[in-house]
């Protein structure tokens, strides 16, 4: 399936900024609320429902002998005008 990139922001930040920005969008999802992302002159708002697929992804890229990139990646994925059942998980975050 084709994919549309609909919003993409890239930058160096501290580590408390990105805190910040991922307090911001718990307090959407709390809120029940659409998530708006704005960068420049982007901009796009989407409605989540009330379940959603949220995946944690923690890679390590680069070669097996030497220095590589690490990263976390967090993703939530709905279907459009989905209404979600909830189901349950055993993440833990520490």
């Amino acid at each position: 399936m084709p994919e549309e990139v609909l919003f993409e922001s890239e930058s160096d930040q501290r580590r408390t900024d990105v805190a910040a920005y991922l307090r911001q969008v718990a307090d959407s999802l709390d809120a029940d609320g659409p998530l708006t992302l704005r960068a420049g002159d982007q901009s796009v708002t989407m409605e989540l429902p009330e379940t959603v697929e949220f995946e944690v992804k923690a890679e390590r890229e680069g070669p097996t002998d030497g220095d590589g990139e690490l990263s976390v990646e967090f993703e939530l994925e709905w279907p459009e005008n989905a209404d979600g059942g909830a189901s349950g998980s055993s993440l833990e975050i520490e």
